[in-house]
């Protein structure tokens, strides 16, 4: 996907701010059972068409609005999830905003972790 140069710009502003991990990493702390949310911030189409395991659904668009009654715990361990890692870096940056202080950007995103053949729900 072909991204417009200042929105790429906005999503590398906040990269400087958000830890980021990678496909390899969540699939690993998936097999070893570890406690943590995994949101999924896409669409709602893009979510019906499929998504990761275990993962929890909040749109990009409603995410600062509903994140707290999700989860209350502004320790909570958190990584968020997009198409590719861009909204979710955004996402990421709007949680640290908002008082959340361990949150991660999964780098590559959902088609990262598609095209390393890994398992997918509602497909």
């Amino acid at each position: 996907m072909k991204h417009n140069p200042g929105f790429l710009r906005l999503v590398e502003e906040s990269r400087t701010r958000v830890a980021e991990t990678d496909v390899a990493s969540v699939h690993a702390r998936i097999e070893r059972g570890d406690a943590y949310r995994l949101i999924d911030v896409r669409e709602d189409s893009e979510w019906e068409r499929g998504h990761i395991p275990g993962a929890t659904h909040i749109g990009r668009g409603v995410l600062e609005r509903d994140i707290e009654a999700l989860i209350p715990d502004p320790g909570a361990d958190i990584v968020l999830y997009c198409g590719g890692g861009y909204r979710s870096a955004l996402a990421a940056d709007a949680l640290q905003r908002m008082g959340y202080t361990s949150v991660k950007s999964m780098a590559g995103g959902f088609r990262g972790w598609k095209a390393a053949d890994l398992p997918v729900e509602g497909a």
